[in-house]
């Protein structure tokens, strides 16, 4: 049996257009107290994705030990500060004017587990240059998403017409999205090779 630990739509999807064949559950953790604890450590955007990962694909494996549990996490880091999902539409162009002719990066981590024990995990991370778009651009690509922005964190969807407001993207797209794929994929062909049948 495979898991995924989280609701996701964006990794779901991935999964299943992988061909595989999981369940989703959603951690249950305090996800911003682990990131104010390992920012506080010293740890950055990338250690925080990471830590995310392991420790939900730990919490659902604990609940179902004879599974294979992924778990995955995504950061936002500009320079130092780390940006979530926006929680309006305001929220939302806040967010946008201050990626606006900058460049940041995504940090997408992501792990395995078994009977509550980390079994693998890995980290990926892309980094992307928004152009000095306007106000009206701004508005017209978060017209065009939707509610569907408030699940993304920086406010935007590369797979979606947010592609209009970026000028260099770097990086695996699949990491991107949130879910370093290939890494994955070799993590279960060497683990857990009966999740690939």
């Amino acid at each position: 049996m495979l898991i995924l630990a989280s609701q996701s739509t964006t990794r779901k999807a991935l999964l299943q257009q992988a061909g595989l064949r999981f369940s989703a559950e959603p951690a249950v953790l305090d996800e911003r107290q682990l990131e104010e604890a390992s920012l506080a450590a010293g740890g950055d955007g990338r250690d925080v994705a990471l830590l995310l990962a392991q420790r939900k694909a730990m919490a659902v494996s604990a609940l179902h030990p004879d599974a294979w549990v992924i778990g995955a996490d995504q950061t936002l880091s500009l320079g130092t500060v780390l940006l979530h999902k926006p929680l309006s539409r305001q929220d939302a162009e806040a967010q946008l004017d201050q990626l606006r002719g900058k460049t940041h990066r995504l940090h997408a981590g992501v792990a395995l587990a078994r009977g509550g024990e980390l079994i693998w995990s890995d980290l990926q991370s892309a980094e992307l240059t928004m152009r000095a778009f306007t106000e009206a651009e701004r508005d017209d690509v978060l017209d065009r998403e939707g509610n569907d922005i408030l699940s993304s964190v920086g406010a935007y969807r590369l797979e979606g017409p947010s592609i209009r407001l970026f000028e260099t993207v770097t990086g695996d797209y699949f990491t991107i999205l949130g879910l370093p794929v290939l890494p994955l994929l070799a993590a279960l062909r060497s683990f857990a090779p009966e999740t690939l049948q």
